[in-house]
């Protein structure tokens, strides 16, 4: 959805139209595919530092390569885009030019290893051409042409290992020595042992083995921070199960096998849009996806490009899903669940997991920021080790709901409060700029009908989402459980990102003792306040209304209450200490 609706046709601002001729349309079609592969190259070069980063321990520099990254795609569009306009400015507006251009490219994708890639490499490269963002499908690639289904690379994406037939010993020995890690592992027999232990811990893995019983693993390794994934699933006649090692490095520069991750939370967790992404090199993306989606059916195509590093292809997934459930589905787009944002409208289809955040044209006081901030921040984050506590969003400009979907109440709303951002045509309403994320349970609403072991459960991972976030050196500014969402898994997630800053500019301080009894009543207070300081004692008094609920968070996590304990966690941000 990196604009617009697949119902539109391209409307350009073009005087004579330009007559399009073979050569042209090649060169073209050429030049697209040329850029996409040098992004390719440039991104799987990038990716490839993540070994090299777990085998010297350089993980300040993998956290970078996985930042350094992200931009890679924008980078080698506007060159593309640029390389266009310099040879031909009018020319290249011709949309009968296009329509040739797109079936040129087409065919050029012909044993293409990434062949939905370039197609949305392509996607960007029109789009950005074009100072109008509506299109079909005979300019732009809305459906793939190519399917990738049975793609593979020369050397198979996995590897089947049968225990059945070569013991469970020499099976997982030859899984761990066939990892391409590039370091040896310390002592091979022991973490054997230990994955062997933690698979009879694991109540989800099968007792009875079926005659053809495997385990597959995938040959690329997942990095991120300071682990490498081996990431694999049982095969148990039709059931299928993860089978994810996780590995670290030793101080001594050997590998050794952490854990096992198989159970359902666990491995969902691990693939969450809440953490940073995936360090994967594969020649072939969609081999990784297709075998992936074989034991994470809760997850989505668009979710797992999107965690392996391509966001863009993540977005046009998403928008092909989203297109095909809107006409499939008929209940009304109406603003989502929870307290209303003084920053974003936020609305969502019930039949569907997202949620839609657009800016609103005017802030209402006590808020004190700009529009371009805001999008800074949601920037910010998503170039950040999310840590699993903050949730990711696709940007999308330009994109085209049903008008006749909304609700009455929404509509009026947008028109009155983003009304800079929204525009109708025909039957159509279009959005300028927006947010979209998986859609949670507020966990303000959670609170207030929940008690004993869920409640506490919710509060200490409340508590424990705000820990997170500011040991990965950000402060989430407004802490209040409304910005706080919470997984059909248990995990809260933090989502409302206007006010987060680095947490080394936030100045905590402990309330002076008053200096006179009346101190304490005045409507003031008798201190003085600078536009950074934090006093946490205030927290435990806005945070939680309910005072069973208020006492038990204050148990929890006393530390959040205390200005020392914030400054030892600016401290570790500052040496560089982050939490894995």
């Amino acid at each position: 959805m990196a604009s617009g609706s697949g119902e539109h046709i391209l409307s350009l601002h073009v005087g004579q139209m330009a007559t399009a001729h073979p050569p042209m349309v090649g060169e073209i079609a050429h030049t697209i595919l040329r850029g996409f592969n040098n992004h390719f190259d440039i991104f799987r070069s990038t990716t490839r530092e993540a070994r090299s980063n777990f085998i010297s321990g350089k993980w300040m520099a993998s956290r970078n390569a996985a930042i350094r990254r992200i931009s890679l795609y924008d980078t080698r569009v506007c060159e593309t885009i640029a390389e266009l306009r310099s040879r031909s400015d009018t020319d290249i507006l011709d949309p009968n030019l296009w329509q040739q251009i797109k079936f040129h490219y087409m065919g050029l994708l012909y044993r293409h290893r990434q062949p939905e890639l370039a197609e949305t490499f392509y996607n960007s490269v029109f789009v950005g051409l074009f100072e109008r963002h509506f299109y079909n499908n005979d300019f732009i690639f809305v459906r793939p042409s190519v399917s990738t289904e049975r793609l593979d690379s020369n050397d198979p994406v996995y590897r089947c290992y049968y225990p059945i037939r070569e013991g469970w010993r020499l099976v997982l020995t030859r899984i761990l020595e066939d990892a391409d890690l590039g370091l040896p592992f310390g002592d091979l027999s022991k973490d054997v042992r230990n994955i062997t232990a933690d698979m009879r811990r694991h109540a989800n893995l099968p007792r009875q083995l079926a005659q053809h019983f495997q385990i597959q693993m995938l040959h690329p390794v997942f990095y991120r921070n300071r682990t490498a994934y081996l990431v694999g699933r049982v095969i148990n006649g039709p059931d299928r199960y993860p089978f994810i090692l996780r590995v670290r490095r030793s101080a001594a520069g050997a590998a050794y096998v952490e854990n096992l991750i198989s159970e359902r939370n666990d491995v969902a967790n691990l693939f969450t849009s809440a953490r940073a992404y995936f360090l994967v090199d594969t020649e072939v993306p969609s081999a990784v996806i297709h075998f992936l989606l074989g034991f994470l059916p809760e997850k989505t195509a668009a979710d797992l490009y999107t965690q392996i590093g391509f966001h863009k292809q993540g977005k046009a997934e998403f928008y092909r899903d989203f297109l095909d459930h809107l006409k499939r589905s008929s209940d009304t787009i109406d603003t989502a669940p929870g307290s209303k944002g003084m920053v974003m409208l936020v609305f969502t289809l019930p039949s569907y997991p997202y949620v839609f955040k657009v800016i609103r044209d005017r802030f209402r006081p006590p808020k004190d920021t700009t529009r371009q901030q805001v999008i800074d921040r949601y920037h910010l984050v998503k170039q950040h080790d999310r840590v699993g506590r903050m949730s990711d969003a696709w940007e999308f400009s330009y994109t085209a709901f049903p008008l006749d979907r909304f609700s009455d109440e929404l509509l009026d709303e947008l028109k009155t409060e983003a009304s800079s951002q929204v525009s109708i045509e025909g039957d159509r309403l279009v959005i300028k700029h927006l947010f979209i994320e998986r859609r949670l349970v507020p966990l303000d609403l959670y609170l207030e009908r929940v008690a004993g072991d869920e409640a506490r459960h919710a509060l200490k991972e409340y508590g424990d989402a705000i820990c997170d976030i500011a040991e990965a050196g950000i402060f989430a500014g407004d802490l209040l459980p409304k910005n706080f969402g919470i997984t059909r898994y248990g995990r809260v997630i933090f989502y409302d990102y206007d006010e987060i800053v680095p947490l080394v500019e936030c100045n905590f301080r402990h309330i002076p003792a008053p200096r006179y009894p009346e101190d304490e009543f005045a409507a003031e207070p008798w201190y003085s306040v600078g536009v950074h300081d934090i006093f946490p004692e205030e927290f435990s008094g806005f945070l939680i209304a309910d005072p069973i609920q208020r006492r038990l968070f204050e148990q929890l996590h006393p530390g959040l209450f205390q200005a020392d304990y914030w400054k030892t966690l600016q401290a570790c941000v500052v040496a560089g200490r982050y939490p894995d």
